[in-house]
């Protein structure tokens, strides 16, 4: 869709509506998936779980995005985009819901079934919102936009743990001494009481959810098509498969791997912390210190993108500080080593606003299946995060140690801002 296109579409009043309404969304989005750095060592806890099967959590919710995001491609061109974003809000709805079951039968494999639920639900989401964003403006300036949706996401990441561990981790540390001294059928009771106090919290979720799906669906959010029209003779319009654009690829892999490290970046730090001695009414506090650093890095790409630096410079740049920060991480301990992890998300916070725009420019016809394949990539936040896990809980390498597993992420987002991006993307030009 050209520019012109788009502003025939929408009036200035309509454009101001259009991005309210989808920087609601992306704060659902962020309150909803940064829970999992609560969930983790909470469902440690009162599930009695290791360290590997802790990080199911975020495999459950993750992988939901690879399983459901070309189907979600093929509902929102059946009932287009606002449709399907309120379809999106109701299924997490029902996710939510199934938590109630889970905590009162303390039954770990009802907790994960509600997350993929809601994994579910925010894949649709996800598939509809993220290429509406990129095509309300210039690609140019995609990062700027997208990096305005991403203050609102991790600003609510930032006080959904502070929220849930308020709720469900206060006195959880001297619980835990507390239930050492028990015998088993005194520490079921404990856990049967502890696992409860995520009926409240996720009920009350529920019902916001099924209210925001009713407000979506009736709202007057136009319905813009995603897909670029090839009314001219393009490379894009002459190419006839995905496959194609390896440059699209390439993007995807890209996502996979960012997507990974930033999970990791912030749903393993609290059970860092933990590890390295601190207490969790303490440590509770550290995954909304890297969703800080993300919001600082999303200020710089909205005052910096493109005025002062392209997309791709910044990207290369942004994974240069991944590296660098990595390596650090792994070097250190105490507060300075959760610092170089907590500063991950400076890193990190440009990725996403620069990778997506990169990877979607001149898919024409092909930008919805282009859309979902990168929501696809966001099953790396399933499987990265439990590779870490695994590591993690291994005796020969340790939490800090597992670290070391960002690094190649980071040198491969290096490739795609560098070389990447460009492959396949000349004949476009």
């Amino acid at each position: 869709m050209s520019q012109t296109t788009t502003d025939r579409k929408l009036s200035g009043n309509q454009y101001i509506l259009s991005i309210s309404i989808i920087g609601i969304l992306f704060f659902i989005f962020g309150f909803v998936t940064w829970l999992n750095a609560t969930l983790i060592p909470y469902l440690r806890i009162s599930c009695e779980l290791t360290s590997f099967e802790s990080y199911l959590v975020t495999f459950a919710f993750y992988i939901s995005y690879f399983v459901m995001a070309l189907p979600s491609s093929r509902v929102l061109e059946k009932i287009g985009f606002k449709n399907g974003m309120s379809l999106g809000l109701g299924i997490m709805a029902v996710g939510a819901l199934i938590f109630i079951p889970a905590a009162t039968t303390r039954t770990y494999w009802w907790f994960l079934l509600g997350l993929f639920v809601q994994g579910t639900g925010l894949a649709i989401l996800q598939t509809a919102s993220n290429p509406y964003v990129t095509i309300l403006g210039p690609i140019e300036s995609a990062a700027k936009r997208i990096s305005i949706m991403g203050v609102a996401n991790k600003f609510a990441g930032i006080l959904s743990p502070v929220i849930l561990g308020a709720i469900v981790l206060n006195g959880i540390d001297k619980l835990e001494q507390k239930m050492a001294m028990m015998d088993t059928v005194e520490k079921a009771a404990e856990l049967d009481i502890l696992a409860t106090k995520v009926i409240m919290p996720y009920t009350v979720m529920a019902v916001v959810l099924l209210f925001l799906a009713v407000m979506v669906r009736f709202s007057p959010l136009p319905d813009v098509d995603a897909e670029e029209e090839d009314t001219e003779e393009t490379e894009s319009s002459r190419r006839t498969s995905i496959f194609q654009f390896p440059y699209l690829w390439l993007g995807v892999l890209t996502i996979f791997l960012y997507v990974g490290a930033e999970v990791v970046a912030v749903d393993t730090l609290i059970a860092y912390g933990k590890s390295l001695g601190f207490e969790l009414s303490e440590a509770k506090f550290f995954s909304s210190f890297t969703l800080t650093g993300m919001i600082i890095g999303y200020f710089f790409g909205i005052i910096a993108i493109p005025k002062y630096i392209s997309q791709d410079k910044a990207l290369k740049y942004f994974a240069l500080l991944g590296v660098l920060f990595s390596i650090l991480a792994t070097l250190t301990n105490g507060y300075i080593s959760v610092l170089f992890i907590a500063l991950l998300g400076f890193a990190n916070s440009i990725m996403w606003p620069a990778i997506w725009p990169l990877a979607i420019d001149g898919l024409g016809k092909f930008m919805k299946k282009g859309s979902a394949l990168l929501i696809m990539g966001i099953a790396g936040g399933a499987l990265i995060p439990l590779l870490y896990g695994y590591l993690a809980g291994h005796v020969a390498v340790g939490s800090r140690e597992a670290y070391w597993i960002l690094v190649p992420c980071y040198l491969f987002i290096l490739f795609f801002a560098t070389t990447g991006h460009k492959i396949g993307k000349q004949a476009n030009r």
